[in-house]
């Protein structure tokens, strides 16, 4: 799954890569993470444009968002049934701008962070779905959720989830959302090919939201982690799942 990533390349450079109207200037990010707003990249009226939306995607048909769980990554094998996903999926399809993501692995009866990004340092496009939801009083949230795939061989050493990232050859198909046939997007939602990713341990400063600077990007070594791992421990608060969710809005 993907539960936190990173956009570090230039707003002119994206801007060129995905191609929308729009000439956002933004600062480097090195630790997004859901419910905070992050750029996803859309169609209306023929064109591209770069839009904000809240990471968390909520369903139109939803009452109380309270009461809804959180749902970050959409699973590429349901999304054509859940009722949360299947008419996004025909309709507003959206790629979001990243440079790498991070997952967690036990390590030692631990969670280890990995950075993992392409194996030639090129920016991503991950598959997305969103909505709009609007509330009682009119007020209209954006909200959208990235999709996901099995992990091939490669990425499953770290999770059995990995983000469906759309090569940008790809983007005009992903994104045409003219029609409700959607075969031409099924052979999309796969994992990355053996060899295209590559990932490295980085420190878990990246556990806290607050951290967002460049130096979680950087290697630690084997003595590092130690020394990390036997640092006193603070308490957490947990907050419960909704049993509904299947794993798709929990952070790690």
């Amino acid at each position: 799954m993907c539960g936190r990533f990173v956009i570090t390349s230039a707003p002119a450079a994206l801007r060129q890569l995905f191609g929308y109207i729009e000439q956002p200037n933004f600062p480097p990010r090195y630790n997004v993470a859901p419910t905070q707003p992050i750029p996803v990249v859309l169609v209306e009226n023929g064109a591209r444009h770069f839009s904000l939306m809240r990471w968390g995607l909520l369903p139109s048909w939803v009452k109380d968002p309270k009461s809804f769980t959180l749902l970050i990554n959409a699973r590429s094998e349901a999304v054509l049934e859940k009722p949360a996903f299947k008419k996004a999926i025909r309709r507003r399809r959206g790629l979001i701008p990243a440079d790498g993501y991070y997952e967690w692995k036990a390590v030692d009866g631990r969670k280890q962070p990995f950075f993992i990004h392409h194996a030639d340092g090129a920016p991503l496009g991950f598959a997305a779905v969103f909505e709009t939801w609007i509330g009682p009083n009119g007020e209209e949230l954006d909200t959208v959720a990235i999709v996901t795939a099995a992990a091939g061989e490669d990425l499953a050493a770290l999770h059995d989830r990995v983000p469906v990232t759309i090569s940008p050859r790809d983007f005009e198909r992903w994104l045409d959302c003219r029609g409700d046939e959607i075969d031409a997007i099924l052979p999309l939602m796969t994992a990355p090919r053996l060899g295209e990713f590559v990932w490295h341990p980085v420190s878990t400063r990246v556990n806290r939201v607050v951290n967002d600077d460049e130096q979680l990007l950087l290697p630690i070594s084997a003595e590092e982690m130690e020394a990390e791992a036997a640092k006193p421990k603070k308490a957490v608060r947990k907050v419960a799942a909704a049993s509904s969710d299947d794993g798709q809005g929990s952070l790690f």
